[in-house]
């Protein structure tokens, strides 16, 4: 009783003292858990489904010998990426983090390690993704409205600058454009679907057939990798692991939905191609959608799938800056030296420090772009090996957290371990030898700035003190 007097005699300086401890104890503004688990498939299939479907269904068609084996290579594709969400799932139901990969990759092998994952991902691999996504969308609306030269490059900045913006106004903003770009990119595949299964195309106007040829073993794996490539980003979705309103535990659920819908379109988006124009008409075809829609709906049809083009692109690059800024965060919650990046706006619920420099980086690497002739196909040769290794060192990571933490609980466990994780590992080992091989020059550089980066943290490590768990 004493004791309770004493404190109320010296209200306001005990009351003072006791804000100032919250202030010291409370810990600073974090994700919170807003995403339903539609939000979240829809975030997963708007950044697979982009304008590569639109790409490599050609290059796909001339290393395959027959309609079967052109379908077939599509399916091989799911199958491998289910094996890596199966993956995903269980490091991000046991370790869910607005980190995702970055913090996967700490927590299995170190800090050194992954503060180098964060270096690429900053200086190529997230920032490089929306540069590329950028000028798709760019080169399209440069097509359908052109004002010069750079007309490109211009509307890559803007829709760079654009989409940060809307991302800096808050989780709702995001999603919320997500799921209109993700509607409208949806009305237009199921266009594309009906209309390739439905009209007859002009006989006078179709693609020239190509000619026949019987592709090796090799030229059926060259078809792989694009495939697997055309499936990339699904792992994107870790980094809302956090954010579930339903848990992460559910994230089994978001990754497996994902994939088996992003599959049953590239299957149907593909049947469409293959019924127009044939296998070797679409080996013949530069692009694949435009010669589909020229030949069944005419000029109208090139500009829906111009249109179409242009919104998968934007959806991408939207959900490809809402996941990256979050990493970023995670790296400046866990190294002093970049403590701005790890700066939460709790009531916005986003990374605005991330976000800004994301987008400052990536506007940077179009600007580089535009004074390149070939700084597209550049950064898409620099981008592809080092996304490859660090996925290789994700199923790695897999392994080794089961060994170093086995009594952690795993919400959902990886089926047939470890083989699973291990066939996931084969495959992203072959994609990052192919990469290599077909890149030359542009895997150098990517290879440079890992080397920077790694010689970065050598020189500040006694600076860059990283959080402890």
């Amino acid at each position: 009783m004493q004791k309770n007097n004493a404190n109320t005699g010296n209200g306001s300086t005990v009351d003072s003292r006791i804000s100032s401890d919250q202030n010291e104890i409370c810990p600073p503004a974090a994700p919170k858990p807003t995403l339903r688990l539609i939000d979240a498939i829809v975030l997963i299939t708007g950044i697979v489904i982009g304008a590569g479907i639109f790409r490599t269904p050609s290059v796909v068609a001339a290393n395959t010998p027959d309609g079967f084996w052109f379908l077939s290579v599509w399916v091989l594709g799911g199958l491998v990426s289910l094996a890596g969400a199966l993956c995903y799932s269980e490091l991000s139901s046991a370790f869910p983090s607005a980190g995702g990969d970055y913090h996967f990759l700490r927590m299995a092998f170190g800090n050194g390690f992954s503060f180098l994952f964060a270096w690429a991902r900053i200086a190529v691999i997230q920032t490089g993704s929306i540069a590329i996504l950028a000028y798709i969308a760019g080169d399209y609306m440069s097509k359908l409205l052109s004002f010069g030269e750079h007309s490109a490059s211009f509307y890559a900045v803007l829709v760079v600058v654009l989409l940060t913006l809307v991302n800096r106004l808050g989780i709702q903003f995001g999603t919320g454009l997500q799921k209109l770009l993700s509607a409208l990119q949806f009305t237009g595949i199921l266009i594309i679907i009906v209309v390739g299964f439905f009209v007859e195309p002009d006989i006078s106007s179709t693609a020239s057939p190509g000619i026949e040829s019987s592709p090796s073993f090799q030229s059926f794996s060259l078809a792989l990798i694009f495939v697997l490539l055309t499936f990339g980003g699904w792992n994107e979705a870790a980094y809302v692991s956090s954010e579930l309103k339903a848990g992460s535990r559910k994230m089994v659920f978001v990754l497996v939905a994902g994939i088996l819908i992003i599959t049953a379109v590239y299957l149907l988006i593909n049947m469409a191609f293959l019924n127009v124009l044939g296998l070797p008409g679409m080996a013949a075809s530069d692009a694949v959608g435009v010669d589909m829609m020229r030949v069944t709906l005419g000029k109208k049809g090139v500009v829906l799938i111009g249109l179409l083009v242009i919104f998968s692109a934007l959806t991408s690059l939207n959900t490809t800056i809402f996941t990256g800024a979050r990493s970023n965060y995670a790296l400046g919650k866990d190294f002093s030296l970049f403590a701005t990046l790890g700066k939460w706006n709790e009531r916005k619920s986003a990374p605005l420090n991330s976000l800004l420099i994301q987008g400052v980086i990536a506007v940077l690497l179009i600007i580089f772009g535009a004074f390149s002739r070939s700084g597209f196909e550049s950064m898409v040769d620099f981008t592809a090996p080092v996304f490859w290794f660090f996925f290789l060192c994700m199923g790695i990571g897999l392994i080794v957290l089961r060994v170093k933490m086995p009594d952690v609980p795993r919400p959902f466990k990886v089926p047939l371990f470890p083989v699973t994780p291990l066939l996931f590992v084969v495959f992203c080992g072959y994609l990052l030898y192919s990469s290599l091989s077909y890149t030359g020059k542009g895997a150098l550089l990517g290879a440079a700035l890992l080397i920077i980066g790694l010689i970065f943290y050598l020189l500040f490590k006694n600076k860059i003190v990283a959080r402890k768990d």
